[in-house]
């Protein structure tokens, strides 16, 4: 495997590469979150920080929503990238695992099997940038981005979708709270992840309280 720090740097630059233009939840920046969340985490966790990173940093390289669904994508990307740049297979078969089963939407299925502590870390560190004020702002750029309604009181949140109702999903923004964003604080796997999303969340609701006020012109 090439020397760690230089696959590291060659890896933030083709992400930046590849992710020029994207949409401002899921860009360059986003990556760069999640990373700093995963070390964060990592750093009480038993885990390869190899794998860690490269997963942290490759997680969204082609996420399926902007590829027309395609949940092939990503993975098959970063192994390309990881094998043009020598990474051992070992750790190319981990980080693809990890990008293939980490996000939410795998949650609809109950066949997934794969699990390391490497994944938990990414996975809670991805998830922490749905929720809280950041994740309040992803999910409205989204929302705006997808010209969705802010919010709609007659159509309520489905909270037993399929896996192809949440990924074909036209509902209003706020729904997506409750499909979604609210769920993640009892989803966490690590002690750190927890602890950070219990605070997150908190703050999630009282941004939906404050909402409904305004809303009804309580405020």
């Amino acid at each position: 495997m090439r020397h760690k720090s230089k696959l590291i740097n060659s890896t933030i630059a083709f992400v930046k590469q590849e992710l020029i233009g994207a949409e401002g939840g899921h860009d360059w920046f986003h990556i760069e979150r999640v990373y700093k969340n995963a070390l964060l985490i990592a750093q009480t966790e038993p885990v390869d920080i190899v794998v860690v990173t490269l997963a942290a940093l490759l997680h969204d390289i082609a996420d399926p929503k902007f590829h027309d669904g395609d949940e092939t994508l990503g993975p098959k990307k970063a192994q390309k990238f990881l094998l043009d740049n020598d990474v051992d297979s070992s750790v190319i078969e981990h980080v693809t695992q990890i990008i293939d089963n980490m996000s939410f939407k795998n949650t609809f299925d109950s066949n997934t099997t794969f699990r390391s502590k490497e994944m938990e870390v990414v996975q809670d560190a991805d998830r922490l940038d749905a929720i809280g004020a950041i994740g309040i702002a992803r999910c409205f750029n989204y929302g705006g981005f997808k010209n969705r309604a802010l919010y709609n009181p007659e159509i309520k949140p489905n909270l037993k979708m399929t896996k192809a109702e949440y990924k074909n999903s036209e509902a209003p923004t706020i729904n997506h709270f409750y499909e979604k964003l609210l769920l993640l604080k009892d989803q966490m796997n690590t002690k750190t992840g927890k602890r950070i999303a219990l605070e997150r969340h908190k703050y999630m609701e009282g941004f939906l309280k404050q909402f409904y006020a305004e809303w009804e012109g309580n405020m």
